[in-house]
């Protein structure tokens, strides 16, 4: 845990004595620092953040892919970064981080370049085979706009729990992709903006319909990269509520002096 300073202060407190969680807040948990090795002998970079207790004792983990890297998507896009700084605490939850190749972050660089989601299924696959050797229980797929791309084209993975969609524009997957998932059977938990600049909820409604098991769930008010805390809070919520909801509600405040601020997450 990183010591309150001047460039790094502590929380203030209400009259209760807790802290308001905030856009930039960062919760107890532990971070390690990972690589993910693919079949075509790349180096991908990551970070696995897991609840004190260790990452083998969580209730769930999250197996995190990052909107386009050509339009800024890494792994600390912003709502994957607040995920790590808050759900290991908050909700028992592993979240693992990772650059897809050719991608960089403050963690560094990805071996590897941009292919348009078709090399990179050897990323979404070296993904599972960490969380398997590494025993992480219960790992769910959670992609973010290009992210989901990748889970519906590449993500039928045995081992995995199921999938959570953000934002999915639908642009690289096709009907059959859709279609493989169907006969796959895991769930799927789709979020959809109301105001998507790709994919709105009833278009979603029509497309996804070929998944039987999935839900398409419409939040008003929201555009495509969830700026603002409140849509943040609400797509955390969405998630716990899929692969741990005993954690809910997130609690809005926590210990200041177990909380610390990350400006970079502001």
């Amino acid at each position: 845990m990183t010591a309150a300073t001047p460039e790094n202060p502590a929380p203030e407190t209400s009259g209760s004595g807790m802290a308001a969680v905030r856009s930039n807040s960062v919760l107890p948990a532990q971070r390690t620092e990972i690589e993910l090795h693919t079949a075509d002998d790349l180096r991908l970079v990551g970070e696995l953040a897991s609840p004190l207790g260790g990452a083998e004792g969580a209730a769930a983990t999250l197996l995190t892919l990052h909107p386009l890297p050509t339009h800024g998507g890494f792994m600390d896009s912003h709502v994957y970064k607040k995920a790590a700084n808050r759900l290991p605490a908050m909700a028992n939850l592993n979240v693992l981080r990772f650059n897809t190749r050719g991608t960089t972050s403050a963690r560094g660089t990805s071996e590897g370049g941009f292919e348009e989601g078709v090399g990179e299924r050897h990323d979404v696959a070296a993904l599972v085979d960490f969380s398997e050797c590494h025993d992480l229980p219960r790992p769910w797929l959670v992609g973010w706009s290009f992210g989901t791309e990748l889970i519906l084209m590449h993500g039928r993975e045995p081992g995995i729990e199921g999938a959570i969609l953000l934002s999915p524009p639908l642009h690289r997957a096709s009907d059959a992709d859709l279609d493989a998932w169907a006969a796959f059977g895991k769930p799927v938990h789709i979020l959809v903006p109301e105001h998507d600049d790709y994919l709105q909820p009833t278009e979603a409604v029509r497309r996804f319909s070929r998944i039987p098991q999935a839900r398409v769930i419409p939040v008003a008010a929201a555009k495509h990269l969830w700026v603002g805390e409140t849509f943040v809070q609400r797509v955390l919520s969405e998630i716990v509520k899929v692969v741990n909801p005993a954690a809910l509600p997130l609690p809005t405040e926590w210990a200041p002096a177990e909380m610390t601020q990350d400006a970079a997450s502001a």
